[in-house]
């Protein structure tokens, strides 16, 4: 029998984690049963009854895991991470607030038993905040129109792969993965399957501004050059003007050496300027810089602090 794995990385979702426990064990109990299973949950150090919750599940139910790290290792890391410690022959990765349909799962299942290695979710609405869907496709769009190498839009991770493209993210080693990118840059042919996002059953969502940016800045620095070339075309483009004002201050003063004054105001306003055209490219270098620091360090990607229901023979991939 085919052994399905599940992996869900949480973090303070003591409201969902029951729930969506129970939702895909009832799954592969009434349209699954010829396949085996395992449910990986992968908690992030969350602050709430979440640990508690799942240690209870575990218990139940021996083939629901748990990993609890040992501090929050951000949004990438501890996803990649858990998929690293799958044992199935394909891996499915899926959030904890229902945001992503636990129905879709027999759909992935049957693409993938079809010959298909990646079987992905593409978002072609939300129900989410509408203003944050449309700045989403922008950014998308934008990403794309920039990147050395396709990307995909809507897509969050959600989906199926196959043991062998796991085996290919165990390789690779990388201190910061991006899987969005990994999955359009190194992945098989793949399945695309649409679906709408539904809103977020319950609790408060842990995204703010700071991981929406850390989400958008790696994947800029990962895949794209634009904001490097921005800075030397930017400096081109300044440079050529100020000459240009420059050789125009100079030719009218020559004309009208008595009555023409510039004062300083276009000296103030030209420094302001450059000033802050300089510190805004400064941290745009300074993101690349932080990339490449972080990928020289070679950190592990996260430290456990516990897990559950794991054979201690087999304790996955090394950290």
């Amino acid at each position: 029998m085919k052994k399905i794995s599940i992996l869900i990385p949480c973090y303070n979702e003591e409201a969902n984690v029951i729930p969506m426990s129970e939702a895909i064990s009832e799954l592969f109990a009434t349209q699954l049963q010829q396949y085996d299973y395992e449910l990986i949950f992968i908690d992030n150090d969350s602050k709430d009854k979440t640990r508690e919750y799942l240690r209870d599940i575990c218990n139940k139910n021996r083939k629901i895991k748990a990993i609890f790290n040992a501090k929050n290792f951000g949004q990438f890391n501890s996803p990649y991470y858990g998929m690293l410690q799958t044992t199935g022959v394909c891996t499915i990765l899926m959030v904890a607030d229902f945001q992503d349909p636990v129905e879709m799962i027999p759909k992935y299942i049957r693409e993938w038993e079809e010959g298909y290695k990646i079987v992905i979710g593409i978002k072609t609405s939300s129900k989410e905040n509408p203003i944050m869907y449309r700045l989403r496709t922008m950014y998308y769009k934008l990403i794309k129109k920039f990147s050395d190498v396709e990307q995909i839009e809507h897509f969050t991770g959600f989906g199926l792969y196959d043991k062998s493209f796991i085996d290919v993210l165990r390789e690779l080693k990388d201190p910061t993965p991006f899987l969005r990118g990994i999955v359009a840059e190194l992945g098989y042919r793949r399945k695309e399957i649409p679906y709408e996002q539904p809103q977020r059953r319950a609790g408060k969502t842990s995204n703010n501004f700071m991981r929406l940016y850390d989400a958008a800045m790696l994947s800029v620095t990962s895949y794209t050059k634009i904001g490097l070339r921005l800075c030397t075309f930017f400096g081109m483009f300044i440079a050529g003007g100020s000459a240009l004002v420059g050789l125009v201050y100079l030719i009218m003063k020559l004309v009208m050496w008595e009555t023409f004054t510039a004062g300083m105001a276009p000296v103030l306003i030209g420094m302001f300027f450059l000033g802050a055209i300089q510190l805004f490219f400064l941290g745009f270098i300074g993101e690349y810089i932080l990339s490449i620091n972080q990928r020289v360090m070679k950190r592990p990607l996260v430290i456990e602090e516990e897990r559950i229901n794991f054979d201690e023979a087999t304790n996955g991939y090394d950290k």
